[in-house]
C-alpha cells in the first residue's frame, strides 16, 4: 500500500521533507558506533562518481579497505569488479544447508548532472551518484569490516562489489565469467535504497519485485518523395504512426489484465529539415517490461508479427531488432522469509513491508538471483534530512541515516544463515 501512490504525487521540487529519524536501536552496535565514518566514506564516493566499467578509483578504494581488514581480495572481476572473501572462525556444522553466502553492492554512477548543491556534490560534470550506489557500496563495506573483526559465523562470505549496473549489465558479465564457480555461494543477497517508502522501513517481498527490460528498434523503409504528391510515395511516417497505435493493443487486448506489462515507444526519428519531403525511412525505438518470463517471450514474438503485418500490409518493409536487457528480479521464498525475519529484528515487525507493490524498473541483480536463491530488499530512505527525491532525480541524495540499518542487515543475514553448531 505504501507504494501504490504514483510517482507524480511526490513534490514537483525536491524540497526538504518533514524529518523522520529512523530508529537504530535494533542495529549492530559496532556499526552504529562508526556511523560518522560510514558517512565520510559515502561522501567520498559521492564526490568521485565513476560510470559503468570505469570504476577504477572506486574499486581501488574498496580493495584497499578490504585488504586492510584481512579480507582476501580478487580484483578485475568483470573488468572493474571486486570480490572479497572471508571465512568465519567456527567450523561448518555437519549437514549445514548453507556454508557460503554472497552479499552484493553495485558501484557505478549515472551519466547525468547533479543539482543537489550539497557540500559533497560530484566533482565531475555529467557524472552523478543519482541512484545511491555510493550508499550501497558503503553499507557493504561497513558490514565487511564488522564481520572481519568478529567472524562469528560458520562458513564463508563473499562480498561482491559489482560494476556497471546502470549500463551494460555488470551482473550478467560477472555470472558469465563464472562468479559462482570461482566464489561458490549457496545464497545471495542485495539491497537497494528506496525513497518511496519511509526511512526505517524494509520491503521484503516474495516473487517478482522488479521487471525485465528489453529494448527494441524498428527501421521502416518506404518510398520517399515530394510532400505535395504523397500518392507517389509509400509514406513511412504514416506507417510508423500506425505501428505505434497497433502495438498498444498488445498490452490492452492481448495481455491478461492481471499480468502487468509495459510497452512504450519512446523514439520516432524521421525526415530532415526539409518540411516538403516525405522521407524514405523512419526509425522507431522503445522499451518493453514484464514480470513473467513467459510474458516477456510472448510479447517479443507478438511485436515482431504485429510490426511486420502493419508495415508490409501498407507496402513498406521493416527490420526489427531486440536488445535483450535484464530479466525480472524474483525473490525466492525461503530466503525472503529469512530476510524479513532479520529485517524485523532490526527495524521492528511493524516496519517490514511484505506486500509492497513491485516496480517496472529493472535491476541486474536478477542475473545472480537466476543462478542462486536469494532476496533483494528495498531499504526505505524517504523523509530523510536531504530530500524525498526518487532515484535518478538530479536533486536526489542517498539518505545517510539509513546506512547502519543496511549494514546491520547484511551482517545479521550472514550470522543467521551460517550459525555455529
Amino acid at each position: 500500500p505504501l507504494l501504490r501512490a504514483p510517482l507524480r504525487s511526490l513534490p514537483p521540487v525536491c524540497a526538504p521533507a518533514r524529518r523522520r529519524v529512523a530508529s537504530l536501536a535494533g542495529c549492530v552496535p559496532g556499526i552504529v558506533d562508526r556511523h560518522p565514518e560510514l558517512v565520510e566514506w559515502r561522501h567520498d564516493f559521492h564526490m568521485h562518481p565513476e560510470l559503468s566499467f570505469e570504476e577504477i578509483r572506486t574499486s581501488g578504494v574498496v580493495s584497499e579497505r578490504l585488504e586492510s581488514w584481512g579480507i582476501q581480495v580478487a580484483k578485475g572481476v568483470a573488468k572493474t569488479g571486486v570480490v572479497g572473501t572471508l571465512t568465519g572462525k567456527h567450523p561448518v556444522p555437519n549437514g549445514a544447508k548453507v556454508a557460503s553466502v554472497g552479499l552484493r553492492a553495485d558501484m557505478d554512477a549515472l551519466a547525468m548532472d547533479e543539482e543537489t548543491g550539497a557540500a559533497h556534490a560530484s566533482k565531475f560534470p555529467g557524472k552523478f551518484h543519482g541512484c545511491g550506489h555510493d550508499g550501497h557500496t558503503t553499507m557493504l563495506l561497513g558490514a565487511a569490516r564488522y564481520l572481519a573483526e568478529t567472524r562469528e559465523f560458520a562458513g564463508t562470505v563473499h562480498f561482491i562489489f559489482q560494476p556497471a549496473e546502470e549500463k551494460f549489465g555488470g551482473g550478467r558479465l560477472m555470472v558469465q565469467e563464472g562468479l559462482f564457480d570461482r566464489f561458490p555461494c549457496d545464497t545471495v543477497y542485495g539491497i537497494h535504497n528506496w525513497p518511496l517508502i519511509p526511512e526505517g522501513t524494509i520491503s521484503a517481498r516474495v516473487g517478482p519485485i522488479m521487471a525485465s527490460n528489453d529494448e527494441f528498434e524498428f527501421r521502416i523503409t518506404g518510398h520517399g518523395g515530394h510532400a505535395a504528391m504523397p500518392h507517389l510515395t509509400v509514406d513511412p511516417v504514416l506507417i510508423g504512426c500506425q505501428v505505434v497505435n497497433a502495438l498498444q493493443g498488445l498490452i490492452s487486448r492481448s495481455t491478461d489484465p492481471l499480468d502487468a506489462a509495459v510497452l512504450s515507444v519512446t523514439q520516432f526519428n524521421a525526415g530532415s529539415e526539409a518540411a516538403n519531403v516525405i522521407p524514405n525511412t523512419v526509425r522507431l525505438g522503445g522499451t518493453m517490461r514484464a514480470f513473467e518470463q513467459e510474458t516477456r517471450e510472448r510479447l517479443q514474438g507478438q511485436i515482431r508479427r504485429c510490426v511486420a503485418s502493419v508495415v508490409e500490409g501498407l507496402g513498406a518493409s521493416v527490420e526489427v531488432e531486440f536488445i535483450e536487457g535484464y530479466p525480472a528480479t524474483v525473490n525466492h521464498k525461503e530466503e525472503t522469509e529469512l530476510a524479513a525475519k532479520i529485517a524485523s529484528d532490526i527495524v521492528g515487525p511493524e516496519n517490514v513491508l511484505r506486500d509492497a507493490t513491485p516496480t517496472m524498473g529493472a535491476e541486474d541483480f536478477s542475473f545472480m538471483l537466476n543462478e542462486r536463491p536469494g532476496c533483494y530488499i528495498w531499504l526505505g530512505s524517504g523523509g530523510g534530512e536531504a530530500n524525498p527525491c526518487m532515484v535518478h532525480d538530479p536533486k536526489y541524495d542517498f539518505n545517510d541515516d539509513v546506512s547502519p540499518i543496511g549494514a546491520s542487515w547484511f551482517v545479521r543475514m550472514v550470522e543467521a544463515s551460517m550459525p555455529p553448531a
